[in-house]
């Protein structure tokens, strides 16, 4: 698809993909930055939702990386979670090209409140572990099939359920729900990423921009949450995840 932006448009894009790589690598929620300035510089959807998994997909391997560096996580603790998002993407992937994704566009921002409510009245919730309400591999074989279907068949709001379920459900604190999230969504991402590719629909100009702001949003970003812990990722969780609930229904219903 043939697309054209001005030099300021890139300016504009570089510094998007900045802000939203330095947010997303904390809680997650970056897509509500990026997508909406893709759309707003012309760009037609299915271009803008391709070019925006390309720039996305550099800023979470960006966080993810500096994660796993400064031993928050450990790839081999999320090869489980790895294989079965990326099973359940493929799968969410095909299937959205088959059916309406109109159906599911109501039930998310319910979902979302609960993760919104939950972590605002458990006060301790992060800010220290506790015991697993499940099985590592009983969680990411469920978790990681569900919502890798999700993020390739729909999207918004993945990373909140990801940092959500690693809270209530696996009681890791905030710190490590953060990196094993960021690298569930790049494992996501890249199937999306390559479905978007197929059909044509990223512009490479304008993703390597915005990755290039990704890059340097999120190594800072990730480097911040290591460091300061549960009450700075806290309340920019809370934030993303509410106004990832109010664009929803925004969308959905006006």
């Amino acid at each position: 698809m043939e697309f054209h932006l001005s030099s300021f448009s890139f300016i504009l894009l570089f510094l998007t993909g900045l802000v939203a790589g330095f947010v997303d690598s904390i809680a997650g929620g970056g897509g509500l930055i990026s997508l909406p300035v893709l759309l707003s510089v012309g760009m037609p959807p299915q271009l803008a939702l391709g070019t925006n998994k390309l720039q996305g997909s550099f800023g979470t391997l960006a966080s993810a990386a500096t994660f796993i560096r400064k031993g928050t996580v450990k790839l081999n603790e999320s090869i489980h979670g790895i294989v079965f998002t990326f099973m359940g993407a493929v799968l969410g992937a095909w299937s959205i090209q088959q059916i309406q994704a109109g159906f599911i566009r109501h039930i998310i921002p319910v979902m979302l409140l609960f993760v919104f409510f939950y972590t605002l009245f458990s006060k301790d919730l992060g800010t220290r572990t506790s015991h697993p309400k499940m099985g590592k591999h009983l969680f990411f074989t469920l978790f990681g099939l569900g919502l890798g279907f999700y993020d390739g068949f729909f999207g918004p709001g993945t990373g909140s359920f990801w940092t959500g379920g690693l809270l209530i459900v696996m009681g890791m604190d905030m710190t490590k729900a953060a990196g094993t999230t960021r690298i569930m969504n790049f494992t996501s991402n890249i199937v999306a990423l390559f479905v978007f590719i197929i059909g044509g629909n990223v512009m490479y100009s304008a993703g390597l921009c915005m990755a290039a702001g990704q890059i340097i949003g999120a190594r800072a970003g990730s480097g911040l949450a290591i460091k300061k812990g549960a009450s700075f990722i806290r309340p920019i969780f809370l934030t993303m995840v509410f106004l990832t609930i109010v664009r929803l229904i925004y969308v959905n219903y006006f």
